[in-house]
């Protein structure tokens, strides 16, 4: 197998993302997108209302050939064509990542490529760089990732060499307090575009929810990092007391309430990463960043406390394996060696291991 990438000015990438339910492969040269395919399994985690992690590997199993196949014929080129592969090792579903991790290695060898293993939630941060407008992508930045199995606050000074976490949830992420939030107003899964939905209808000051973490106290030791368990129970609090006494749940509201806070909690602790690092700068990813209320919340705050904000497209905002090529040929344009094949995957892999060499 090569040791090295001969083309390190503008390496053709393909890489490969199964964290959870989307089966991503995406090709980049250099900075360039030249194919995002993904195909999705959450139909088959709908009937179960969340992901069940066996389907999610089964599923990884039956799409990655299809998907391969997909992404080489959009990108115009063939699989021999590519300098490297790379690939999401973690964090994520263990059974999901391995099913991703062996066909990347199969590939290397195969095709005798080097071959890059990379963070998976380093590689959202990855995805900005993709950015069809062309605005360079400037450090160091304040990085916000929210997900159905992430929240973290990160501050990027290099993506290739220095990603510090400066935060992350203690219990539940966001996107799966909107899923259990939505199981209680009986919204069916995925919740978080069905709560964006009803709550474009209700009133967000009808509710007040808690914002967890946010009291002074909580600030001192956590000022940081993200608690939505509490948020969730509230809710089902409030609700069931609305049941109990035979009166109708006002679901838009109480939708556009928890979309709030969370909303809230979520921009106010980036803004003040920004503020307390000097950092003018906040990146959004993760597939939350998809909702409306956390968009619109993050533009006008960020405008007023003079942050420049970058949201990458929705379609790179989700799961994608383009985001994992973009990391993979950022770490070879830097001059990072490959890694060698003994990795595995790692469902707990820290995000300061931006590539398991």
């Amino acid at each position: 197998m090569n040791a090295t990438v001969a083309n390190r000015s503008n390496p053709l990438v393909l890489g490969i993302e199964t964290s959870c339910d989307e089966t991503g492969i995406g090709i980049v040269r250099g900075s360039t997108l030249l194919s995002n395919t993904i195909a999705s399994s959450m139909d088959e985690h709908a009937r179960y209302g969340g992901v069940v992690p066996e389907v999610a590997a089964r599923a990884h199993l039956e799409e990655m050939v299809p998907a391969l196949k997909q992404a080489v014929a959009e990108a115009g080129i063939a699989l021999d064509d590519v300098d490297a592969i790379a690939v999401t090792t973690g964090p994520g579903l263990s059974g999901a990542l391995m099913v991703g991790v062996g066909a990347a290695k199969a590939l290397a060898v195969a095709l005798d490529k080097p071959i890059y293993a990379v963070n998976h939630l380093v590689g959202h941060v990855g995805a900005d760089i993709l950015d069809p407008s062309g605005t360079p992508f400037e450090y160091p930045t304040i990085a916000l990732l929210v997900s159905g199995g992430h929240t973290s606050l990160l501050l990027v000074r290099d993506i290739v060499n220095d990603v510090e976490l400066l935060g992350e949830t203690i219990d539940d992420a966001a996107g799966e307090a909107f899923d259990k939030v939505a199981r209680i107003l009986g919204l069916p899964y995925p919740g978080g575009p069905q709560i964006d939905r009803v709550a474009a209808d209700g009133d967000p000051k009808a509710i007040r929810f808690p914002r967890g973490l946010s009291r002074p106290k909580d600030m001192e030791k956590h000022r940081y990092d993200f608690s939505f368990s509490g948020l969730k129970t509230a809710v089902a609090r409030w609700v069931e007391q609305k049941q109990d006494a035979g009166l109708d749940v006002p679901v838009a509201d109480v939708a556009a309430g928890f979309r709030e806070a969370v909303a809230d909690v979520l921009i106010t602790k980036a803004l003040a990463a920004c503020a307390d690092y000097g950092v003018p700068r906040l990146l959004l990813g993760g597939g939350v960043v998809a909702n409306a209320r956390v968009r619109e919340m993050a533009t006008e705050r960020a405008r007023a406390a003079g942050v420049a904000l970058r949201i990458p497209p929705l379609s790179l905002c989700t799961d994608n394996g383009a985001m994992i090529a973009e990391l993979g040929a950022q770490l070879i344009m830097a001059g990072h060696a490959p890694s060698t094949l003994d990795f595995s995957a790692d469902s707990t892999l820290p995000v300061t291991e931006i590539q398991v060499r």
